[in-house]
């Protein structure tokens, strides 16, 4: 039978130091909230801070300390000091540091991934008036502290198990960035190679207009979705996260109509001359920072159109002409029609989209099988931890056996 004991009985736990992060000091690194990522933390990327010498000694981080961010989105995620420079926490993180022999810090951190720890960080955050677990709560927290020989038992079935499931979504992700590859690989082939009987011309030349979309406030509710820049995502529409309107004037005049290709004209450079491209899945109108292509519909397959801007020869084009300050980038209307276009038979253009919409087809369909397999993964590895916190691990547990 496992103790329950509190985690301020058995750590110290403090709030980290407060100072301004820069690259430019010589200082210890400061560690923050932004650093801890789900690969780990990556020290080269660490700003430093300056500190005097008696802070540096009393907020200095160890091996074996635990950070934990107290505030913001990712409000309970934690990590393992196992290696680090001379480094302090940020004051929006809590060090925790073990001082009873009775628990290990590997032990502790396995904890802070189980679903009855998170339970207890969502009913923290939700009592709270700022949205965040301080230490007080986090002293508060109960844990299981089964025998010391029992502890390094789950430490070392879970790092093997969770290796392995580490290397299972690796291997996943790799294949699923091959077959993006692969598709895009096609894609830049065709726009670059080209074949014969295609005209260079330009946007200009295939389109009688380009048109700026609404620039009226878009409201939570209302009777028409307003598509903004963000719901360009892979050259297709995502209706995920939708604004709306209700005036009729902007309804009547933006409405978009099926095979209407979007262009994002602004934005930081890396998310500028995506397009995207309607095909009429429900009424919407689009918003300001957007440009319908009015193109010629008798020489230009909507879709062929989309695909191109999408490629790379475009995207070269496009970081060429774009205007730039500090956060935004942007590119014009009177710049899109100056953008070159490989303007193929149309017979042709049909042929190529029927081509790339397999490829995307095939594409997506081990997207959905990947992400699918990313989730059975997620969720042995809450299976195994819900067993180890539980006193139901086994050398022979069912699961292990799907990874080790």
């Amino acid at each position: 039978m496992s103790e329950v004991e509190k985690l301020g009985h058995l750590a110290a736990i403090d709030y980290g130091y407060t100072a301004k992060a820069s690259f430019e000091f010589d200082g210890p690194k400061f560690l923050r909230i932004t650093d801890l990522t789900s690969e780990g933390v990556d020290w080269q990327s660490v700003p430093q801070c300056p500190i005097n010498e008696a802070d540096l000694n009393k907020h200095k981080l160890e091996q074996n300390d635990i950070v934990f961010a107290r505030t913001g989105a990712t409000t309970g995620k934690s990590f393992l000091i196992k290696e680090t420079p001379t480094a302090v926490a940020a004051s929006y993180l809590i060090r925790l540091r073990l001082n009873d022999s009775r628990c290990l810090p590997e032990y502790v951190a396995l904890y802070f991934q189980t679903k009855a720890y998170w339970d207890e960080i969502e009913r923290g955050i939700s009592g709270s008036a700022q949205g965040g677990f301080n230490a007080s709560k986090l002293k508060e927290l109960l844990i299981p502290i089964p025998s010391l020989s029992e502890q390094k038992r789950i430490v070392a079935i879970l790092d093997e198990a969770f290796g392995a499931i580490a290397r299972a979504k690796e291997n996943a992700a790799r294949n699923l960035a091959n077959a993006r590859e692969l598709f895009d690989s096609y894609l830049n082939r065709v726009f670059t190679e080209k074949c014969e009987g295609w005209e260079e011309t330009t946007i200009g030349n295939i389109c009688s207009s380009v048109e700026y979309g609404t620039s009226t406030k878009s409201q939570p509710t209302g009777q028409v979705p307003v598509l903004r820049m963000g719901n360009i995502q892979n050259r297709e529409i995502d209706w995920t996260d939708l604004v709306y309107t209700d005036n009729s004037a902007d309804i009547e005049k933006y409405i978009l109509q099926k095979g209407d290709v979007l262009f994002n004209r602004t934005n930081s450079a890396e998310h500028v001359g995506k397009t995207c491209i309607y095909r009429g899945e429900q009424p919407a109108v689009f918003a300001g920072y957007l440009i319908r292509i009015h193109y010629d519909r008798g020489c230009v397959d909507g879709e062929f159109l989309n695909y191109y801007l999408n490629s790379d020869e475009a995207r070269r084009h496009g970081k060429i002409v774009m205007s730039r300050s500090v956060n935004q980038a942007n590119i014009n209307g009177k710049k899109l029609k100056d953008y070159r276009f490989p303007l193929a038979p149309i017979e042709d253009q049909k042929k190529i989209v029927a081509s790339f919409n397999a490829l995307r087809d095939e594409t997506n369909s081990l997207e959905i099988l990947y992400k699918q397999k990313f989730t059975a993964l997620d969720q042995l590895k809450q299976s195994l931890l819900q067993k180890a916190f539980t006193g139901q691990l086994t050398d022979k547990t069912k699961e292990l056996e799907l990874v080790i």
